[in-house]
């Protein structure tokens, strides 16, 4: 079993670049590795309820049907504090299992994880 960080940086701007981070995040929960997916720049906002509703990349499943199978998984989302504030998303706005950290948590997660992927 390897440890992912699992970085997306795009958001409803760009969605199917948006989609592919959940579908990383998803695929390699199913084979067996530890997961955290860490929402940063635009991609903050997919941590809000309700906007993965709304967002489905080229040819590829519906964001809100990644998020809901990345949930059920227990796979930790972290959605970048400063980002969060710039685009007014509070803890209150997060959908289940996402917690907001600080660029500390996220270089911390990076050292000490095996992989880290980016989109």
């Amino acid at each position: 079993m390897a440890t992912f960080i699992i970085s997306g940086s795009r958001g409803t701007d760009d969605p199917t670049m948006a989609t592919l981070p959940f579908m990383a995040a998803k695929t390699a929960k199913e084979q067996g590795h530890d997961v955290v997916l860490w929402l940063w720049n635009e991609a903050v906002t997919l941590g809000r309820k309700g906007t993965a509703d709304h967002v489905t990349g080229v040819n590829l499943t519906p964001l809100k049907d990644l998020l809901a199978a990345v949930q059920a998984a227990g796979v930790q989302i972290w959605v970048c504090g400063a980002c969060a504030v710039a685009r007014q998303v509070t803890v209150a706005d997060l959908v289940a299992g996402a917690s907001i950290k600080g660029m500390p948590d996220y270089i911390k997660a990076v050292a000490e994880r095996d992989r880290n992927v980016m989109f």
